[in-house]
């Protein structure tokens, strides 16, 4: 079973909303190390946590974080971004967000499944509600393609001993998120329920009821996942 405990763990995206938390809790279940990577990773004042320069979108810069940080045993893919793009028109915007929340996503773990697959580790997604709903545009796209990649990778890694697992979360209260006019997760919370899921072995983690529900309607007509698609006898 997938434990935090001794564990040496590499948060990707470490500086933002969701990133902190996985962090410092990563650090209270009793992690040995954790290597909080970022474009321009910051001091922790912790000698536990060791800043990491780690931009996802480079391969350079992959490269160069996994030969650092050999031993790793638990990744969590947390970088994403947003930029509001669509996949109508012009498309060099979506291309961008592609970069991070894709194929930078599958960059990291390429490279550091080799510490992975010696550690016999753990690895986390961070995926969305929107990998099962378009109504994100580019955003949802990008999640679901990283949603099907994800399970590619347990398929995968499984026979090499590496628990491949996939977090699904609505709008978490974050940076990402300000001008969105919703109710939001607490972030912490959020981190929380992916331990929780992670040291219980599950492949993947519903973090609120909104998840859930997407989730459990996916078998349903079209219809019902997108109401404006039904017609009117009016």
């Amino acid at each position: 079973m997938p434990t935090l405990n001794g564990a040496v763990v590499l948060v990707t995206g470490a500086n933002g909303g969701l990133g902190t938390h996985f962090v410092h809790q990563a650090l209270e279940r009793g992690a040995a190390k954790v290597y909080a990577a970022a474009r321009n990773p910051r001091e922790w004042g912790d000698d536990r946590i060791t800043p990491l320069v780690l931009d996802v979108t480079s391969p350079e810069s992959v490269a160069v974080a996994a030969d650092i940080a050999r031993d790793v045993t638990v990744v969590i893919n947390n970088a994403g971004a947003s930029n509001g793009s669509s996949v109508l028109g012009d498309l060099s915007a979506a291309r961008e967000l592609f970069e991070v929340n894709f194929w930078g996503a599958l960059e990291v773990t390429n490279a550091f499944t080799p510490a992975l697959r010696s550690s016999g580790g753990t690895l986390l997604n961070v995926l969305s509600v929107l990998s099962w709903l378009g109504i994100g545009d580019a955003y949802s796209a990008t999640k679901a393609a990283l949603w099907q990649a994800t399970n590619t990778q347990r398929i995968k890694l499984a026979a090499d001993g590496v628990h491949v697992a996939g977090l699904h979360l609505g709008y978490a209260d974050t940076p990402m998120t300000r001008g969105v006019d919703a109710p939001k997760l607490d972030p912490a919370d959020v981190v929380r329920s992916a331990y929780d899921g992670l040291e219980a072995g599950s492949h993947e983690i519903l973090a609120d009821e909104l998840s859930r529900q997407v989730k459990a309607g996916l078998a349903a007509p079209v219809e019902v996942l997108y109401p404006q698609l039904a017609r009117s006898d009016a």
